[in-house]
């Protein structure tokens, strides 16, 4: 019998075998496809890396996720993340507030008028413009390369091409069955399934009361478009979010994705909603394209306002944006999503440890499981609401 079968080898899922193995747990990691695979959220090189919440309870996350990526960056001698810089501003957005926060947390930041900031960078500006330098990009494939061969390298193995149908009690264990017959007997089981998990939720041997008090799970097909910079390749820009009165956009350098001549642009929330991962089709919309395109010629001089790559990929969102970090007897759920997870990669492994382990150390909010039992209400007071979140999007490629 293993002792802890990881279902998923996405971000998370890596996250959670490194971990556990480096921790000497036993574990073996079960993919239905390749690790970072396109029709999940993981793959390609562009992932948004940014301090800049309006709770204080993130910042201090990213700050321990930035730990663990120097951690990962140092024993694979690879660079994950590149320093850009953020930008956040809109009249909808709140950079005073972030601002506020990130002076609180310590973090190195500037408030910045319109016509600075627009002195500085090619991008139009009508409010005060939060900046906070130590943001920058994360490449998600390759994190997701680097954590599974940690993992395997203390001892873990991977099994691809093992589609994971359901996960039954049995003895002490649990029995992770496949959809062509094969099976895993495991002490104790991490679901880290993505947009497929509200497909195998009820498959999973759950109690029901731990089950009904998770929050609604809503998965998107997102798009995100690549538009050459006006000065050509090389150009250094920053990520950024803006909120505009109808749309929060986010644009972040493409990286290897993009040829290194472009930048990743895509509305945050913009695609359609879709049952699970299993029903996306990879197609982009044309009322999309249109609309960002608008907000290109609108808002970005810097660039040319014709995307030259586009793409589709999955958010899977809570209603508060707050992840699912939860477990219920040896099923742990592992759901970092709402399009701001990729940040928090090494840390997701190192709360799921907790959880395994026994250690009560992960935020309440992220365990609904527990705040259900124990209040009226799923989410703690002062919790925030998905508009206060405005996370680091650039889940999409």
């Amino acid at each position: 019998m293993t002792g802890i079968a990881v279902i998923g080898a996405g971000l998370a899922g890596s996250s959670a075998a490194w971990r556990l193995a480096q921790a000497g747990h036993d574990v073996v990691v079960l993919e239905q496809d390749t690790p970072a695979h396109r029709r999940g959220s993981s793959h390609g090189s562009a992932r948004i890396f940014r301090y800049a919440y309006a709770e204080r309870l993130y910042v201090d996350l990213v700050r321990e996720a930035a730990r663990g990526w120097a951690e990962l960056e140092a024993a694979g001698s690879t660079r994950l993340l590149t320093r850009t810089g953020a930008l956040d501003h809109g009249a909808g957005h709140d950079p005073e507030g972030f601002a506020r926060v990130l002076a609180a947390a310590g973090v190195e930041h500037a408030l910045l008028g319109p016509a600075e900031a627009s002195a500085r960078w090619p991008l139009r500006f009508e409010t005060p413009v939060l900046w906070h330098p130590g943001a920058g990009v994360l490449d998600a494939e390759a994190a997701v390369v680097a954590m599974l061969d940690e993992a395997r390298a203390h001892g873990a193995a991977l099994e691809q091409g093992w589609r994971v149908t359901g996960v039954r009690r049995r003895g002490r264990g649990y029995r992770v069955h496949a959809g062509d017959g094969r099976w895993v007997d495991a002490e104790q089981v991490v679901v880290a399934a993505g947009g497929w998990l509200p497909d195998l939720l009820g498959d999973l041997d759950l109690p029901e009361a731990f089950v009904t008090a998770l929050p609604a799970l809503e998965v998107r097909q997102e798009q995100a478009y690549h538009f050459p910079y006006a000065e050509g390749p090389g150009a250094a820009w920053p990520t950024f979010i803006h909120r505009t009165e109808d749309m929060v956009v986010y644009g972040l350098p493409g990286g290897r994705d993009a040829g290194w001549s472009g930048q990743k642009v895509a509305e945050y929330n913009g695609g359609r909603r879709i049952r699970s991962a299993a029903a996306q089709d990879g197609l982009v919309s044309g009322d999309n394209r249109r609309r960002v395109v608008a907000y290109v010629e609108r808002h970005l001089p810097g660039l040319v306002p014709e995307p030259y790559a586009e793409t589709t990929c999955l958010f899977t969102n809570t209603p508060t944006e707050d992840f699912v970090i939860d477990r219920a007897e040896g099923i742990t759920v592992l759901s970092a999503c709402s399009g701001h997870g990729a940040k928090f990669a090494p840390l997701l492994g190192q709360l799921t440890l907790a959880l395994v382990e026994g250690r009560d150390t992960v935020p309440g909010p992220f365990r609904p499981g527990r705040l259900r039992s124990s209040r009226s209400r799923p989410w703690p007071a002062g919790a925030g609401s998905a508009a206060q979140h405005l996370p680091g999007h650039g889940v999409a490629e």
